[in-house]
């Protein structure tokens, strides 16, 4: 795992972010706001509630994030799985970011990709480096398991700006066109 600490990038465990805040006292006084990536496992399920809770308000989908919860088995299910990551970035003890990402295993070779199939940073909390800090952290699992590749996707509209440059500036940009198929309900 890494940590930022400053402004260098430092190897170490766990995942741990600062950033100065400086405040208006005389003597200029700074003080530091520690960060904590970390995966959420199945024994940490109680976590998934505000961890839902961030996303459906980040979005502002209360709907998507909250009408039909999945009960904590599928949760535990779910986080147990060989494919499915969450990633949870808090600041004192409160959940301020999260990434929900799935292992695609490739049948064309021995391989597998990582999806961001979500990423979402609570509002007050944005353009202090907790969505890089999150990717980064999901990059070293990604290695890990032997994924050659972390894709996401990003949707055009001027709200997604700050999205599209953050993943631009760690990856390289491919333009492709999205398809939902709908599947009939019986």
């Amino acid at each position: 795992m890494w940590f930022f600490t400053g402004y260098r990038l430092v190897t170490g465990y766990p995942v741990n972010v600062r950033f100065p805040v400086t405040t208006k006292l005389t003597p200029p006084l700074e003080v530091f706001v520690s960060l904590t990536v970390r995966r959420i496992l199945p024994e940490d399920v109680a976590l998934m509630e505000p961890f839902l809770d961030m996303f459906a308000q980040a979005f502002d989908d209360l709907d998507a994030y909250s009408a039909k919860r999945p009960s904590v088995d599928y949760q535990q299910g779910l986080l147990a799985s060989d494919y499915f990551i969450a990633l949870a970035a808090f600041r004192n003890n409160e959940i301020v970011g999260g990434i929900a990402a799935y292992e695609l295993k490739k049948f064309e070779q021995e391989r597998s990709e990582i999806y961001i199939y979500d990423l979402a940073v609570a509002a007050s909390f944005r353009r202090e480096g907790i969505a890089t800090a999150m990717i980064e952290e999901l990059k070293r699992i990604s290695a890990e398991r032997g994924a050659y590749v972390i894709f996401v996707q990003a949707d055009t509209g001027i709200e997604d700006e700050p999205a599209i440059a953050l993943y631009s500036k760690m990856g390289e940009r491919e333009d492709v066109l999205h398809f939902d198929i709908a599947v009939p309900r019986s």
